[in-house]
């Protein structure tokens, strides 16, 4: 397998295969869990992991790369196989989640900044040698009629950059993820709104990006799709779309190979569809696809519902899922797809 960034990169955005988001870090692991009145332990959380890695049609056909949070990274299956080889074996990426979480910003209320950057360069020496070859950052950016301030949209998208020139130095593909928050509070600002946020928000990531000197053949952008926040509903597909393409053909170079959705907030089946309507939007400059975690897992999670006899029934809507996010990175999804599952 090539070792070059740009080819790495490439890999993780290619042929209608998209990313698994497994990053989930303990607390919120644990609130997914609550939801199946399953209590979380290192076992309940490597056998939940461990029924998605080990779906092969799914890994194999429509999964290109896995972010893995660091107890993951390291963990092995009932069996004592690493979950980095499960991954790897199904001609899948294993990544990692490196930021250490999104902190209230001192003097800039209801607003946060993502740490993690200190002793980050050693850290990405000991991933590497676990056998990440990408990592995920995730700056997260409030809307509201007066957030964000310009301050915290800079100072997110300078640790964004920092991050993803460390990480092509340690030989990683860096996921640049700038989320502009559908579902914060309130959550009632218009599809303008997000819009506009959105257009300036990744302005400012790629000036950061620039000065840092990231090389940007060799990452992958994660951002927000526009859309109108989750208690102000109102826009089509189609509009989501066609407001998405036209802000991201304003801000993100065609030297960056591709841009993998997170689905924030949507539902399972929004996610798809709009993912799909957006590769059917004409002549995109890059790769388009999915790097969901909710979006992927959270009918398997309840068709598996913390029961060995159940890991069948888990890996089918997996599988299902993968397959349907797949379809939408070609933008040949259809609604009738669900139904006939």
């Amino acid at each position: 397998m090539s070792e070059r960034l740009e080819d790495i990169a490439v890999q993780m955005v290619a042929g209608g295969r998209g990313l698994l988001a497994a990053d989930e870090s303990t607390s919120t692991i644990k609130k997914r869990f609550d939801t199946i009145n399953l209590e979380s332990t290192e076992t309940s959380r490597r056998d939940y992991r461990e029924m998605l890695f080990r779906s092969d049609d799914a890994m194999k056909k429509y999964i290109s790369g896995v972010i893995l949070f660091e107890e993951t990274l390291s963990q092995k299956a009932a069996d004592g196989t690493p979950f980095v080889d499960i991954i790897r074996a199904a001609g899948s990426i294993p990544g990692i989640k490196v930021d250490t979480g999104a902190k209230p910003m001192a003097k800039y209320p209801a607003e946060t900044i993502t740490e993690g950057l200190d002793g980050l360069g050693e850290r990405l020496a000991r991933y590497y040698e676990a056998g990440a070859r990408f990592a995920k950052w995730r700056g997260v950016i409030a809307i509201s009629s007066t957030l964000p301030t310009r301050g915290s949209v800079r100072a997110n998208a300078q640790a964004l950059a920092r991050y993803a020139a460390l990480c092509q130095e340690a030989g990683i593909v860096p996921i640049v993820e700038p989320e502009c928050l559908m579902d914060g509070k309130p959550g009632d600002h218009t599809i303008d709104r997000c819009s506009e946020v959105t257009e300036s928000t990744l302005r400012i990531v790629f000036e950061e990006l620039a000065d840092a000197r990231v090389n940007l053949e060799g990452m992958i952008l994660k951002p927000n799709m526009v859309i109108d926040g989750k208690n102000a509903r109102k826009a089509s597909v189609a509009e989501v779309a066609e407001r998405t393409v036209k802000v991201l053909k304003a801000t993100v170079p065609p030297a960056v190979p591709g841009i993998a959705f997170l689905s924030g907030g949507q539902t399972t089946e929004e996610a798809t569809a709009h993912l799909s309507a957006i590769n059917s939007s004409a002549d995109l400059p890059w790769l388009v696809t999915f790097s969901y975690g909710r979006a992927l897992q959270d009918s398997a999670l309840k068709a598996w519902n913390g029961k060995p006899e159940n890991v069948a029934a888990g890996q089918r809507e997996f599988t299902h899922r993968a397959e349907m996010n797949s379809l939408a990175a070609k933008g040949s999804w259809k609604k009738d797809l669900e139904k006939a599952a």
